[in-house]
């Protein structure tokens, strides 16, 4: 499988008013980034206070990143968040590093954004990052499996997947198995939609029109892309579907899965991806640090992908179960009751600008719900305590 990421180096410049200054944060800038106070704002996350405090989120990856403790910590200090609670494991033994192995640095770059970016919108939250050997779905399977057997934590958050179809049957039915524990344990899984569009590498390597699994599981929430445009203090003023250049929202029709019954009121043929969104733009992406890139240490990276989005919605499940005072789980069948009510509106930012159309296919952004950005990117000062009200139900 393959972590679900983009990436454009930015730089450090002189501070103002002694905060640190980066050069895409001009707004005239050729690639733009912000910053994680920034999109705190933007979204709301800055309603509550000790925001998962109480909470454990589990990020399951691949490899390792050797400098993701010195990153965190001058992500940390850079951006004045608090020091963060991080538990690492791996559970089928720690990979060595190989720093001329590509494939290793793109996952390390994958961990520092997860990692990051869930301190960043849930500071007082428990991270544990759960490492699988490889990146084979197997070895990344069995270390959900292992999150889900100890019960490590009330979320879990995976941004990487690849065809559906390319999964054996075995495996399929080993993490349909695996899920549906998840979701009898109350724990909330998320996954990224993909950068590809509406394509999906094959088995093969052609692209052909499909979706990526874990994200197209019905137990999943799938979290697609977008691109936010946000004022300099961090204000939101708009959102289009991700299609910067550097890669566009995943999203379409599973054939593997049936229609799920939160999805039957949208007269769903089968399971239908992704559910919600999140800025994934790299143009306009987060600020994070990322030592092991390969270009040295304390660098800074301007990081996107829908895997931006995953952990932003496992820190959001996180601090709804926060204010719930117990374990949400499966979100879907909540998420969908609430984007089906009167107050749509007020939970979800809809976006109705941009496709994920490649050459095999595509879709276009719709009012409501669609099959490239879901129901929207939240607004999750008004979306936490409805969830948090919501009754436990199953899909």
């Amino acid at each position: 499988m393959i972590p679900a990421i983009g990436a454009h180096p930015v730089f450090l410049e002189a501070g103002r008013a002694g905060e640190p200054s980066f050069h895409c944060e001009s707004v005239t800038a050729p690639v733009r980034c912000y910053t994680p106070a920034q999109l705190v704002r933007a979204y709301g996350w800055n309603a509550y206070k000790n925001r998962g405090k109480g909470e454990t989120i589990v990020v399951v990856d691949a490899f390792q990143s050797p400098t993701l403790l010195q990153d965190l910590d001058l992500e940390d200090s850079t951006f004045g968040l608090p020091h963060a609670d991080l538990t690492i494991i791996a559970p089928q033994g720690l990979t060595p590093w190989n720093v001329d192995n590509q494939d290793m640095t793109n996952w390390s770059g994958e961990i520092s954004l997860d990692v990051e970016s869930i301190h960043a919108d849930a500071p007082g939250a428990r991270i544990i990052l759960d490492l699988a050997k490889t990146d084979s779905p197997a070895d990344l399977l069995a270390a959900t499996k292992y999150a889900i057997d100890d019960d490590l934590g009330s979320v879990i958050s995976m941004s990487f997947g690849q065809w559906e179809e390319c999964l054996p049957s075995s495996l399929l039915d080993e993490q349909d198995g695996v899920f549906a524990r998840a979701v009898r344990e109350r724990i909330s899984l998320i996954a990224s939609s993909g950068d590809t569009g509406a394509a999906q590498a094959s088995c093969s390597g052609a692209y052909v029109l499909g979706v990526s699994s874990p994200a197209s599981d019905p137990d999943v929430t799938s979290v697609g892309g977008t691109n936010v445009f946000l004022t300099a203090g961090g204000g939101w003023t708009g959102e289009v579907a991700w299609d910067d250049g550097y890669g566009e929202s995943g999203g379409g029709i599973s054939t593997i899965y049936a229609a799920p019954s939160y999805q039957r009121a949208l007269g769903a043929p089968a399971r239908l991806v992704p559910d919600v969104a999140y800025n994934a733009g790299v143009d306009g992406g987060i600020i994070i640090a990322w030592g092991s890139s390969g270009s040295g240490a304390g660098l800074f990276f301007d990081l996107g992908g829908t895997s931006a989005g995953a952990p932003a919605w496992a820190a959001l499940a996180a601090l709804a179960d926060q204010q719930a005072g117990r374990r949400l789980g499966l979100l879907n069948p909540k998420l969908y009751r609430l984007a089906e009510s009167k107050r749509y509106a007020s939970y979800f930012h809809d976006i109705t600008v941009g496709d994920n159309i490649e050459g095999v296919g595509g879709y276009s952004t719709l009012p409501g719900f669609d099959l490239v950005t879901g129901w929207g990117t939240p607004q999750i000062a008004a979306l936490i305590p409805a969830l948090a009200a919501t009754k436990a139900v199953r899909s």
